[in-house]
C-alpha cells in the first residue's frame, strides 16, 4: 500500500518525473518509500516512509513488523550473550515507536527514546542536536540514570539514514559521558552515499569502538543538477495555491480527498482505556522488559473499550497517534486489528510541515493543520496529520497523553474539531503521561553544604572595581592550567578532553593589534553605547524594575558591567552583578544558581552574554535550568539571555541584531578584567564548589578592560535620545528567535564538509575567538566587509589562515576551526592545511 488510497502508482513518481529525482538500490524501495515536497534550505524532496506509521496511514501489523523484524536482526547479530545486555535508543520524533519495536525484537532490552519535552523533575542524563534541525535540541531523560551506563551494546535506531550526521552526533556525544565498545545503527532505510558510509566507518576507528549497521533496504537518491531551485520554484508554485490556513489543506484534483462527514454533526466521545497505574505510557523515561509485559497484559482490555466506542457499521477506523506517542497507539491499533474484522490504519501527528498534493503519485495527498495543543518547549506552531482528509475513515480515534489533553485540542481549530470535518466519528483516548519519581531530590539537600562562599571581587581578583561585579567562581590562579593551543584542540577533537579542563595560552596582542583594537573601539564605542541601552532598558521595561544583572563569564561581563552603569546612569540604579561560569555539554554551575537564589529573588535574575553564534549557549542555559529545577532547585530563573548583539536571531532581548565588531571580542582576558575562561575539571571543581578560574596579574601592563568600559560609558549622553527612539519600536516589534543563525551554520557546515555545527563559529565575536583559541582551518567573510574585519584579517595573517570571500552570508564573517585536526596534519605552529 503506497499511500492512504492505493492506486498501483508509485507514491514518488509526481516528483520524480518533474524534478528527476530518482531512487536508486532494493527493489523494495519504491514499496517502502514515497517522495514529497518542502520549503527547505538544503533539500526540496522528503523521503515519506510507507512502513513507518508517521506521514502514511499503514496496517499497524505492517508497522510493529518492520520493527520487531529489524531487531530479531539486532539479536541475532550480536548473539544472546550481549543482545541482554543490549540498551536500545530511538530518536524523537519519528523513530519512537520503531525505536521500541526493535527493542520488543531483541526481546529483553530496556528502550528510552529521545525527547524535545522537558520534564519538570528528571535531570538530563544527555543531548544532541539533529544536524538537519533547528527545533528543541533531543534530551535523554531516563527515569534510571544508570540506563546508559554500562559497556553493553547501544542500539540507536533512526527511521532513515540520509548522511548519518545525527547517528555521529549522538554517539560523540554519548561516547564522551558513556564510553563503549560497540554500537548498532537500525533504521528501516540506509540512503547514504558512498562517501557518508566511509565517514561512520572512519568515525568508529577513530573513537575505537565497533559500529555495525542494519537497515531494512538500503540504496541512494539521484539527484540531478539544480535540483534544490527547482524544487523550491515548486513548492512555491503549489503553495501560493492554497493560504495553509488550518484544516484540511489539499493541493490537487482528486475527489477524494476533499471529502466531508457525512454526519452533519460529528461525534467526539472520550473513552477511559483504564491505563495500568505505573506503567509509562512509552520510552520517553525509559521502558523495561517488565513494563513490557504489564502493557501485553493489559492490551486486550484496552482494546476491547475502544472498540466499544465504534460504529457497530465502521469498515475503515483509523488510529491517529500523537508526535512522539507512537508506540502505545501502535499496539493498542495491532491489538484491535487482531480482534476486530475492520480495515484498521494507523499514523501519527507531527511537527515538520509537508507540502500536499492531491494525487496518486505523490506522498502526502493531504494534510490537516492545528495548532500545538501539549504547550512545547519551544512555544506555539502548528501540527499536522498527512493523508487522513479525504481517506474515507468511518471513524478516528485520537490517543494523545495527558500533557496534551488541553483546551487547544479541544478548540474549535484544534485537532477534534478538525478531524471532525473529516470522519463522522472521532473518538479520544488519553494515556496518562508518565512523570518519574525523581530518585534524589529529597535526599540531595541534606548533602549540600549551609553556605557557599562570597564573590569574589577586584583587586584581589579581576581589575574591576569591586562594586563593578561579583564574580561567583574559586580562584585557581595558582593551578598551571595552560596548554599549547594545538595540542589543546587534537585532545578535543580526538574526545580525549572537553575543552573546559584546560586554558589556552593567553594571547599576547602585538603593538600592531592593539593600535587596531584602539581604533575599533573609537569607531564603534557610540554604537555599542547604544546597544548597551537598549537592552538594558529593555531588560528593565520587560523584566524586572531592579534586575539582579548575572553575566556568563567572561564574554558576558564587559557586557554586564556596561548595562549596570547604563542603570546608574539613566535610572540612578545600583543594581547587584555577578559573574557565572556556563560550560557547553556541562551546564551552568548550579552552585552559583544556589547562591544566587540565596540572596535574591530568582524571578529578578537576568542573564547577560555579550552576543549570540548559533545559540548553543542559549540552548545550555533552558536546559541547564530546568535540570537545576529537577534537581530540587528554586524555581524562578528565567533561561532567556540578553545579550549586546544578537546576529543569530535566538533572543528576544538585545541591544542590535547586526553582526558588528564589539571590541572586547578583539581581545581575551586584557578586556575582561584580566580573568580567564572558566574552568571544570573534577580534581579541582567539587560538587560543592565554585567553577574555576584564573586572575592574570602579571598582564596588568596590558590590561584595557577599564579602558574599554570608560570609552563606552562616555557616549552614553549622545546616544540617549537614540536609545529612547528604538526601545519604543523595539517592544512594540515581533521579536520572535528565527534561528536563521543556525540554519545557516547546518548550511556551511555541510556545504565545507565538515559535518559538525560545533566547529562552525558564526559572528565577528566567534571568529575571533577561533584565531585567538582554537586551530582554524579558514575564514569565510561576507563580501564587501570593511573595517569590522580588520582585526579578523589581520590574526588570520598572523596565524597562516586563508580569508575566503561568500556573496550570501548572514554573518559579517564565520570562522571554520580545522576539522580534521592533529598535530601532524596541521603542523606545530598551528597553521592550517587545506583538507
Amino acid at each position: 500500500m503506497n499511500n492512504a488510497v492505493n492506486t498501483g502508482v508509485w507514491s514518488g513518481s509526481w516528483v520524480a518525473e518533474r524534478l528527476g529525482v530518482g531512487i536508486v538500490g532494493d527493489d523494495t524501495l519504491t514499496q517502502m518509500l514515497g517522495l514529497a515536497l518542502r520549503r527547505n534550505p538544503k533539500r526540496a524532496h522528503l523521503l515519506v516512509s510507507n512502513v513507518l506509521g508517521k506521514h502514511v496511514p499503514q496496517s499497524p501489523s505492517v508497522v510493529y513488523g518492520h520493527g520487531v523484524a529489524l531487531g530479531r536482526r539486532v539479536r541475532e547479530l550480536l548473539g544472546e550473550r550481549d543482545s541482554a545486555r543490549a540498551v536500545v535508543l530511538g530518536y524523537a520524533e519519528t523513530a519512537t515507536g520503531l525505536g521500541h519495536s526493535v527493542a520488543d525484537g531483541l526481546g529483553t532490552a530496556p528502550y528510552l527514546h529521545s525527547t524535545r519535552r522537558p520534564v519538570a523533575g528528571v535531570a538530563r542524563a544527555g543531548g544532541f542536536e539533529e544536524s538537519h534541525s533547528h527545533a528543541t535540541s533531543h534530551l535523554l531523560l531516563p527515569e534510571d540514570p544508570s540506563l546508559l551506563v554500562g559497556d553493553g551494546p547501544l542500539v540507536l535506531v533512526d527511521d532513515e539514514f540520509s548522511t548519518g550526521n545525527t547517528v555521529l552526533n549522538t554517539i560523540r556525544d554519548l561516547h564522551d559521558r558513556y564510553p563503549r565498545r560497540r554500537y548498532v545503527v537500525v533504521a528501516l532505510v540506509d540512503m547514504r552515499s558512498p562517501a557518508d558510509a566511509a565517514r561512520l566507518d572512519a568515525f568508529a576507528r577513530e573513537i575505537g569502538a565497533r559500529v555495525d549497521l542494519v537497515a531494512a533496504a538500503s540504496g541512494t537518491v539521484r539527484l540531478p543538477d539544480g535540483v534544490l531551485e527547482r524544487g523550491q520554484d515548486l513548492v512555491a508554485k503549489h503553495e501560493s495555491t492554497y493560504s495553509g490556513a488550518r484544516g484540511g489543506d489539499i493541493c490537487g484534483s482528486a475527489a477524494w480527498a476533499r471529502s466531508t462527514p457525512t454526519d452533519p454533526h460529528p461525534t467526539h466521545n472520550r473513552i477511559d482505556l483504564n491505563w495500568p497505574p505505573g506503567l509509562p505510557d512509552g520510552g520517553r523515561h525509559g521502558f523495561t522488559p517488565a513494563h513490557r509485559a504489564q502493557l501485553n497484559a493489559a492490551l486486550p482490555a484496552m482494546a476491547a473499550r475502544l472498540a466499544t466506542a465504534l460504529p457497530k457499521n465502521a469498515r475503515r477506523v483509523h488510529i491517529l497517534g500523537f508526535e512522539e506517542l507512537m508506540y502505545t497507539p501502535l499496539r493498542l491499533a495491532e491489538e484491535l486489528e487482531r480482534t476486530l474484522d475492520t480495515e484498521i490504519r494507523y499514523s501519527t501527528t507531527t511537527r515538520s510541515p509537508v507540502l500536499a498534493v492531491d494525487d496518486p503519485g505523490y506522498a502526502i495527498r493531504s494534510r490537516i493543520v492545528f495548532p500545538a495543543h501539549d504547550d512545547p518547549a519551544d512555544g506555539p506552531g502548528d501540527r499536522y496529520a498527512y493523508n487522513v482528509a479525504g481517506a474515507g475513515f468511518d471513524a478516528v480515534i485520537a490517543v494523545v497523553d495527558s500533557v496534551a489533553d488541553t483546551p487547544a485540542l479541544h478548540a474549535p481549530d484544534g485537532l477534534l474539531a478538525q478531524l471532525a470535518a473529516h470522519t463522522p466519528h472521532v473518538v479520544l483516548a488519553v494515556v496518562p503521561s508518565y512523570v518519574p519519581e525523581p530518585l534524589y531530590a529529597a535526599a540531595l539537600p541534606e548533602k549540600r553544604p549551609a553556605m557557599l562562599p562570597e564573590p569574589l571581587r577586584g583587586p584581589a581578583f579581576s581589575s574591576y572595581a569591586p562594586e563593578e561585579v561579583g564574580w561567583l567562581l574559586q580562584d585557581l590562579s595558582d593551578v598551571t592550567l595552560e596548554a599549547p593551543t594545538e595540542e589543546r584542540e587534537e585532545a578535543i577533537q580526538s574526545g580525549g578532553a572537553h575543552y573546559a579542563e584546560s586554558l589556552p595560552v593567553e594571547y599576547q596582542p602585538s603593538e600592531q593589534y592593539q593600535e587596531l583594537f584602539q581604533a575599533a573601539l573609537e569607531t564603534s564605542a557610540a554604537r555599542i553605547a547604544q546597544a548597551v541601552g537598549v537592552v538594558t532598558e529593555t531588560v528593565i521595561a520587560e523584566r524586572s524594575p531592579r534586575p539582579v544583572l548575572v553575566s556568563l563569564a567572561r564574554a558576558g561581563t564587559p557586557v554586564g558591567v556596561l548595562m549596570r552603569r547604563w542603570a546608574q546612569y539613566r535610572h540612578g540604579l545600583d543594581l547587584p552583578h555577578y559573574a557565572v561560569s556556563i560550560v557547553r555539554g556541562r551546564g551552568i554551575d548550579a552552585n552559583a544558581l544556589r547562591w544566587l537564589a540565596a540572596h535574591h529573588d530568582p524571578r529578578d535574575v537576568v542573564f547577560v552574554d555579550g552576543w549570540t553564534g548559533k545559540g548553543a549557549i542559549t540552548r545550555e542555559l533552558a536546559a541547564a535550568i530546568e535540570e537545576f529545577e529537577a534537581a530540587g532547585g528554586a524555581a524562578g530563573f528565567d533561561a532567556e539571555i540578553a545579550v549586546l548583539a544578537d546576529p543569530g536571531s535566538c533572543v528576544r532581548t538585545y541591544g542590535t541584531r547586526e553582526d558588528f565588531l564589539i571590541p572586547s571580542a578583539c581581545l581575551n582576558s586584557t578586556v575582561s578584567g584580566l580573568i580567564s575562561r572558566t574552568v571544570l575539571r573534577a580534581d579541582l571543581v567539587g560538587p560543592d564548589d565554585f567553577h574555576g578560574a584564573k586572575f592574570y596579574r602579571e598582564l596588568a601592563g596590558a590590561d584595557v578592560s577599564v579602558a574599554f568600559l570608560d570609552a563606552v560609558a562616555a557616549r552614553f549622553g549622545e546616544v540617549a535620545d537614540a536609545v529612547a527612539a528604538a526601545v519604543k519600536e523595539l517592544l512594540a516589534s515581533d521579536r520572535t528567535p528565527t534561528w536563521e543563525g543556525w540554519a545557516a551554520v547546518e548550511r556551511i557546515s555541510e556545504e565545507y564538509g565538515i559535518h559538525d555545527v560545533n566547529l562552525v563559529k558564526p559572528g565577528v565575536g566567534e571568529t575571533t575567538r577561533v584565531l585567538l583559541r582554537r586551530v582554524p582551518w579558514k575564514i569565510l567573510a561576507r563580501a564587501g566587509a570593511g573595517a569590522d574585519l580588520d582585526h579578523v584579517r589581520l590574526l588570520a595573517e598572523q596565524r597562516g589562515v586563508p580569508v575566503e570571500e561568500v556573496g550570501e552570508l548572514p554573518y559579517t564573517c564565520v570562522g571554520l576551526i580545522h576539522p580534521k585536526y592533529t598535530r601532524g596534519a596541521t603542523g606545530a605552529d598551528g597553521k592550517a592545511v587545506t583538507v
